[in-house]
């Protein structure tokens, strides 16, 4: 999700960016160039960057930031837990 601080015009020109830098990816893994793929995947960063879709938070709920750790470390401990159970028809 973008930040919501982005005027609409401004939110439009990033996310044109970031499909043109995904792209270049794509074209650049097709062409098998490895320099090409990197300063790609550099654009996508920047673009993400801008966008708030990556670095430091836009947003300030109070909740705890649970990115990169593992359901069971977590609040959700006892929902994964149940998942995975119904999930191989045990109980």
């Amino acid at each position: 999700m973008a930040s919501p601080d982005l005027d609409e015009a401004a939110r439009t020109d990033l996310v044109r960016r970031l499909m043109a830098a995904r792209r270049g990816v794509r074209a650049a893994k097709q062409a098998l160039d490895s320099e090409a793929e990197a300063a790609a995947h550099k654009a996508v960063d920047r673009v993400k960057r801008a966008l708030g879709e990556r670095g430091p938070v836009w947003w300030d709920d109070g909740a705890p930031d649970l990115n990169r750790h593992l359901a069971k470390n977590t609040p959700y401990a006892d929902w994964y837990r149940d998942v995975g159970r119904s999930s191989r028809g045990g109980s």
